[in-house]
């Protein structure tokens, strides 16, 4: 007698079969403000890493943040 390894009632199989696959609000928020980031960033590059600024990672992780909540204020 066969038994499938993952039966139709599986919550494994619901996730791969099913035709909708839900992203919260967060992940959409993040995503559009990394892309907003790809844009902002080669424009600001020359001046975050020129040395004017004390920790360019920082600001540049702060950037990345600010386009995040834009992006979810946006979006709401």
């Amino acid at each position: 007698m066969h038994i499938p390894m993952f039966p139709l009632t599986s919550a494994l199989t619901d996730l791969v079969i099913g035709d909708m696959l839900f992203f919260p609000p967060i992940f959409k928020s993040f995503l559009l403000g990394f892309f907003i980031w790809l844009l902002i960033h080669p424009l600001l590059r020359e001046k975050i890493y020129s040395g004017q600024v004390w920790h360019p990672t920082l600001l540049d992780l702060s950037l990345f943040i600010i386009c995040v909540s834009a992006s979810l204020a946006i979006l709401k």
